[in-house]
């Protein structure tokens, strides 16, 4: 294939039409064509322009008339020729811009250290076995797997999931009703369209949640329904017939950090039977727990009543999007009807290589790594907290990425511990800025200033220098 275009790596658009039609040449229009390409940067500095035999043939025009354009253009400086090595774009001074007056912009203090809640130490990403694992999957997988197939997932990983949720989770459910969805806002979001089409306008939420989740449930066309809590999660006796569904973070309320009691359990799946409603377990930080046992999915208590949503955010990466929703047969057909309508369906190659790491063993492997590599980080903090900020309750830690900092009466308000933090290179949240109603006076039991850490996002090396800036900021609140 000499002279092929293949060999440069990619095609380029040129016109000549209006050019020809303005009466200039057939060479004047080449070069005129390619200087303003260079000009409007659409070909950058050292863009390895075709052959002339190539870009004559694409063209339709004589090659000599290609040679003589590039010769103009190189004399001009606007190419590089050399024997043997081509035609390139030449490296020219830029233009200096338009000096015009600019309203200055205020300058935000540089982010040095993340404690931001709900993310994961990347660094502890399995990059070694997800590439071989990566590998295998793509060495077997059928021909077939690379094109256009069922909106629930892969089989290979809606399979591998129901038994690692069974064995892990107590989750009951099968193949046919898991559904692989690209982060559970996604799965969030089918959900309340499909709630909203079973007649819904509305969705009850805890109290204290995760802002985003509730603009998906807005953004769907549902409002939401404030919970209040205490320490034994939402109140779920204010649960009545208005709300289309509930959404709950049983396992580890997020953010406090409650456990939803068993008794309130029962009674959000008899409200959800005697209602003909629906429970949305999102399933956060189910993984991690450190001083407690394990508590089993809600949905085991009525898969029927029950929905399940898991995800590999936190402990693989967020930047895979993968997640999961373990489904009640009725909701099945039309949250899969809805998928194919947002995406047709979620990436193939990444929902092989997660279901070759979990029936490998790999994956159980590696979230009980990362389980003792964040429990460390948690007692370091704990212990960093105590010598450093005494007057400071520390909350919300029997599990999770995340700790509630309750700063004792006459402390600074949130939003100026937030504004400090900020000050000093740390990004964080206050504790009100998670809740779904932000005129709600009272959320929970506690009402002083909060803050929410999220002790594992910085990498190893850099978290001992996040605590020391951490607790400087509490000393001076």
């Amino acid at each position: 294939m000499n002279g092929s275009w293949t060999s440069f790596g990619g095609d380029l658009h040129l016109d000549l039409t209006e050019r020809r039609a303005a009466g200039a040449g057939l060479r004047a229009a080449l070069e005129d064509a390619l200087r303003e390409a260079v000009q409007h940067g659409r070909l950058a500095p050292g863009t390895r322009l075709p052959s002339s035999r190539a870009l004559g043939e694409d063209l339709g025009i004589a090659r000599n008339t290609v040679v003589e354009a590039y010769g103009q253009l190189t004399a001009e400086g606007w190419l590089n020729s050399r024997q043997g090595s081509g035609t390139t774009v030449a490296r020219r001074a830029a233009p200096a811009p338009a000096v015009r007056a600019a309203e200055p912009r205020p300058r935000r203090p540089a982010v040095r250290h993340d404690l931001m809640s709900g993310r994961p130490d990347l660094s502890l990403f399995p990059r070694t076995a997800w590439l071989a694992a990566a590998r295998r999957a793509l060495a077997t997988a059928p021909h077939e797997a690379l094109g256009y197939g069922s909106p629930l997932g892969r089989i290979e990983l809606r399979e591998a999931l129901t038994h690692y949720l069974a064995r892990v989770r107590g989750v009951r459910t099968d193949p046919d009703r898991l559904l692989i969805c690209s982060g559970v806002q996604q799965g969030l979001g089918l959900l309340c369209a499909a709630l909203r089409e079973r007649g819904a306008r509305s969705l009850a939420v805890e109290a204290y949640g995760l802002p985003p989740q509730h603009a998906v449930v807005r953004a769907a066309g549902l409002s939401t329904v404030a919970l209040p809590l205490d320490r034994e999660g939402a109140l779920v006796d204010r649960l009545d017939a208005r709300s289309g569904a509930v959404l709950l973070t049983p396992a580890h309320q997020y953010p406090t950090g409650a456990p939803l009691a068993a008794d309130r359990r029962a009674a959000a799946v008899r409200w959800a039977r005697e209602q003909d409603r629906y429970v949305i377990e999102d399933d956060y930080d189910g993984e991690f727990r450190y001083d407690r046992q394990p508590l089993g999915a809600m949905q085991a208590l009525d898969p029927e009543r029950v929905v399940y949503a898991g995800t590999a955010a936190k402990s693989l990466a967020p930047g895979l999007r993968l997640a999961w929703l373990a489904l009640p047969d009725a909701l099945v057909e039309p949250v899969a009807r809805l998928k194919v309508l947002a995406d047709t369906m979620s990436p193939v190659l990444d929902q092989l290589t997660l279901a070759e790491l979990i029936t490998s063993g790999t994956y159980d492997r590696h979230v009980r790594r990362c389980r003792l590599h964040y429990r460390r980080r948690r007692d370091r903090l704990v212990a960093a907290l105590a010598e450093h900020a005494p007057q400071v309750r520390v909350t919300g830690i029997a599990a999770g990425l995340h700790a509630v900092l309750q700063l004792p009466p006459g402390s600074l308000s949130e939003a100026e511990l937030v504004a400090r933090a900020e000050a000093a290179g740390l990004a964080l949240s206050g504790l009100g800025w998670h809740r779904a109603d932000p005129e709600a006076a009272e959320a929970a039991e506690d009402t002083g200033p909060a803050l929410v850490i999220g002790y594992a996002t910085p990498p190893e090396h850099a978290f001992p220098a996040a605590l020391e800036a951490l607790c400087g900021v509490l000393r001076a609140s």
